[in-house]
């Protein structure tokens, strides 16, 4: 009864919830495609903005390059994914992960 009947939010294909406290995300660098995998936590990453919506903002530095990018990941008051965003980062599709 209790959320029974609620619908389920769509998952986002490029986030990836481990548990409830956990997710994860991996980026792809623009100029020589290194794979970075992050891990953020709901109490410890995920921050307010504004507005009064939460967000996940992280500088990324790939490791054998040096790339640099950013990237935001946007939530719901539910913590559900509603938004990803990347500057010279593309992100890797859950679906593609090994």
């Amino acid at each position: 009864m209790f959320g029974l009947f609620r619908k389920k939010p769509l998952a986002n294909p490029f986030v990836q919830q481990d548990d409830p406290q956990t997710f994860r995300v991996r980026v792809r660098t623009r100029p020589h495609g290194e794979v970075v995998e992050l891990r953020f936590t709901k109490s410890a990453h995920i921050g307010m903005d504004d507005a009064g919506a939460y967000l996940f903002r992280k500088v990324v530095v790939s490791p054998q390059h040096f790339d640099r990018g950013e990237l935001t990941v946007r939530f719901g008051p539910r913590y559900d994914v509603t938004a990803t965003e990347g500057q010279n980062l593309d992100f890797v599709p859950v679906s593609e992960w090994t």
